[in-house]
């Protein structure tokens, strides 16, 4: 393969979580079994440094329609809340007729904060249930996938450009690096979120690695992208959603000097060797001992007789749980409130979701696979805490 950012031939096998089926392809009971499996391999670049997957589930498979909701979690629409009212009041308070684009858009939640700014939003989102979900809650969408054709077919220029959880699923990565170029206005701000590499090395949450995130950025990284684009991130700050995630800005180049905090942020980088193979060597060394106490706990749990449901049923664990080797022998569920995922079973360990509002009986510990809510999980499961039921967090973000 070639590197997805920069073209080079030179990349080296850092990580190897094995054969894992997509993660976000949860099962309905007549094709448990019968999902498909492909490499999860992570990859790192000599000559840009990036950090990527070297095989691609076609993007029509994994998001032409899936059952992720962005809006079921009140810490991320209070997230995106923020992010809206920060980028009007440094930007585009004063703006008539300001606008804003969303890449990857969703159910529409980040949209509606702005929405709720006066903006006028376009949302662009590829799978077709939550791009109908979104319309019928008033945000325009329209199911697509977004690339530079498409960008071209807009004809028009936005303010804001957004993407959030969208920059390391790109298949057509250039083609969309370009249509953002495309479609930002020339004073426009793209607001680009993304998981934090130097933090997923640190949490060791590898279950943020699968297929659906085919790059992995960190700022030194994601420069480069932008930069081969006419694009250039001038100021960024480091969010804790999703354990630790970058909250970038950037615009058309030559137009903003670079900020304090985004120069301190890359100095820490190249302080903590972020960027360099050997650092996701000692990461896959890691993962391993987090493999051993994590089935260590869960053995020990069911020779005392606990029961053990699995606390939400997030993509990413579905990576945990594959590489584990963690099945119905130790969750006799997974619990979650998205009603998407009703009645479907977990891919490759095949357990059956069961929403929170249907439980018979409950756990006596929860083994936390949506650790990236910690806070929200604790503080609204206050009585269960009291009532002695245990939350176990396999990755623990410390906030």
């Amino acid at each position: 393969m070639i590197c997805r950012i920069c073209d080079s031939p030179h990349l080296d096998l850092a990580i190897d979580l094995g054969i894992q089926p997509w993660c976000n392809d949860f099962l309905t009971s007549n094709r448990v079994g019968h999902e498909e499996f492909y490499p999860l391999r992570l990859m790192h670049c000599r000559t840009c440094r990036g950090v990527q997957l070297d095989y691609t589930v076609p993007k029509e498979v994994m998001f032409a329609d899936h059952t992720y909701l962005s809006g079921i979690t009140q810490s991320l629409s209070n997230h995106f809340r923020g992010i809206a009212e920060d980028v009007d009041a440094r930007f585009f308070h004063a703006v008539p007729d300001k606008s804003a684009l969303d890449i990857g858009s969703n159910d529409g939640t980040q949209l509606k904060h702005f929405k709720a700014l006066r903006y006028d939003v376009l949302g662009v989102e590829s799978s077709r249930t939550t791009a109908q979900i979104a319309n019928q809650a008033g945000v325009s969408t329209i199911n697509a996938f977004f690339d530079r054709d498409m960008a071209r077919r807009l004809g028009r220029k936005f303010h804001v450009v957004n993407a959030a959880g969208v920059f390391f699923h790109l298949e057509e990565l250039h083609s969309v690096t370009e249509g953002i170029r495309e479609v930002l206005h020339e004073n426009g701000v793209f607001v680009v979120q993304f998981l934090y590499l130097k933090r997923i090395v640190e949490n060791c949450a590898f279950d943020q690695i699968y297929h659906e995130h085919l790059l992995y950025y960190n700022l030194e990284t994601i420069q480069v992208l932008l930069e081969r684009h006419g694009l250039a991130i001038f100021d960024a700050y480091l969010a804790p959603i999703h354990g630790g995630s970058i909250i970038g800005f950037a615009t058309h180049a030559g137009i903003q000097k670079p900020s304090r905090r985004l120069d301190t942020l890359l100095a820490a980088e190249r302080a903590c060797h972020s960027n360099e193979f050997g650092t996701y060597v000692a990461f896959g060394e890691r993962i391993e001992e987090m493999k051993t106490s994590n089935l260590a706990f869960l053995d020990s749990a069911k020779r005392k007789g606990k029961r053990v449901f699995g606390f939400g049923a997030p993509a990413k664990g579905n990576t945990l749980l594959n590489y584990f080797g963690i099945g119905t022998q130790y969750l006799d569920c997974l619990v979650e409130k998205n009603p998407l995922r009703q009645g479907l079973y977990s891919p490759g360990m095949h357990i059956p979701v069961v929403l929170e509002n249907e439980l018979r009986a409950l756990p006596d510990i929860y083994y936390v696979l949506a650790w990236n809510f910690k806070q929200e999980i604790l503080a609204n499961n206050r009585a269960l805490l009291d009532r002695g039921i245990e939350f176990y967090f396999p990755v623990d973000p410390g906030e």
